[in-house]
């Protein structure tokens, strides 16, 4: 399957401008989600065979499989249903930011074919928490879901960064209800100022108030504390990363997702064309070094879900064998195709069985 997309369907869809490929491809996922007879054929399918089936638990959850869809390709809840059909074995949305904003200006998605990389600056255009709520009340909730639902929250461009924390507050109001686990996006590139949020006392005062709301949580019946991750910059130093490590045990997060894309301009897009966020195969080495020190840092206790780069199996499992739980793709998933997780989830648990 992946041979055909890359000789046939990849070529089509990269002669459309990235942002409108990008918009085809959400748009064909919603399609198949509406279709459930289909759905369900394509899952038995993608589905892992019993005997090479090894689900993860992980912050409470249990993922059939080790590959996510990381947020930034379903912004607006619109075609997530169709993840696990897909092979997936779960699903990040968003950034969903607390009000409704259009994004930085277009062009904004930009492909380099030749590194297999990606760099954007969308800058956290989605429709708002509270759209976003209405369109999940209507989908499939938790406990009815084939896979787990990750729902990552930004700060709102308009939003001060001393009104940071009452805007992601708004945003866990909004959409804490839906989510199987939740994540604090405060690693962005793209928002002016968002990650001095990783600063120690921005962070201190973020988690002490999400994770009392969510401390609130756990009284109302049909409700329940939900797993709050963070999602960190490959950028940050190690010094800089054990403080942010220190934070997240003080608050007791249940993980933290590493990483988010890079300003850095590594091997040949050392002189970028563009502003933004790189994502892709130049950034597999760093996010793997993250992974590896928050894993030694934290003796293994916390998990990770590792991100960057992912392209093949040797990529997957240079970050599983770095100290990650779970794993997320979607750069990946522009260059090798709608079945890419499929055929990654089936090779490392033919790897396992092996």
């Amino acid at each position: 399957m992946g041979l055909c997309y890359e000789k046939l369907v990849r070529p089509v869809l990269f002669r459309l401008e990235a942002e409108r490929a990008h918009e085809v491809a959400v748009a064909a996922m919603a399609l198949l989600g509406g279709l459930p007879p289909l759905t369900r054929l394509l899952e038995a399918w993608t589905r892992l065979p019993a005997a090479g089936s090894q689900p993860i638990t992980a912050f409470g959850l249990k993922f059939p499989n080790a590959i996510g869809l990381a947020a930034g390709f379903d912004k607006n809840a619109r075609c997530w249903p169709a993840a696990a059909a897909l092979g997936f074995g779960h699903v990040e949305i968003g950034t969903i930011t607390a009000r409704p904003q259009p994004g930085n200006p277009a062009p904004r998605v930009f492909r380099y074919p030749e590194a297999r990389a990606v760099i954007n600056r969308m800058g956290f255009n989605n429709q708002g928490a509270g759209k976003v709520a209405a369109r999940l009340g209507h989908q499939p909730g938790r406990g009815r879901r084939r896979i787990p639902l990750g729902i990552n929250l930004g700060k709102s461009k308009a939003v001060d960064l001393d009104q940071a924390t009452q805007d992601y507050l708004a945003s866990f109001g909004r959409l804490a209800d839906f989510a199987d686990y939740l994540v604090l996006n405060v690693s962005s590139p793209n928002t002016p100022g968002l990650r001095e949020l990783q600063d120690e006392a921005r962070l201190r005062e973020l988690l002490a108030a999400v994770t009392d709301a969510n401390r609130s949580r756990a009284g109302q019946p049909g409700r329940g504390r939900v797993p709050i991750l963070l999602k960190i910059a490959p950028d940050l130093n190690f010094g800089q990363i054990d403080a942010v490590l220190a934070v997240i045990a003080e608050f007791s997060l249940d993980g933290v997702i590493a990483t988010n894309t890079t300003l850095a301009r590594p091997g040949p897009l050392g002189r970028p064309d563009q502003a933004g966020g790189l994502s892709g195969v130049p950034l597999r080495e760093r996010s793997t070094e993250v992974i590896r020190h928050i894993a030694a840092a934290t003796q293994g206790r916390l998990p990770i879900v590792g991100v960057g780069g992912i392209m093949d199996l040797a990529g997957a499992r240079e970050k599983l064998d770095a100290g990650a739980t779970l794993l997320q793709v979607y750069t990946g998933l522009i260059y090798r195709g709608p079945f890419f997780a499929h055929e990654l989830a089936r090779a490392l648990a033919r790897r396992r069985s092996g």
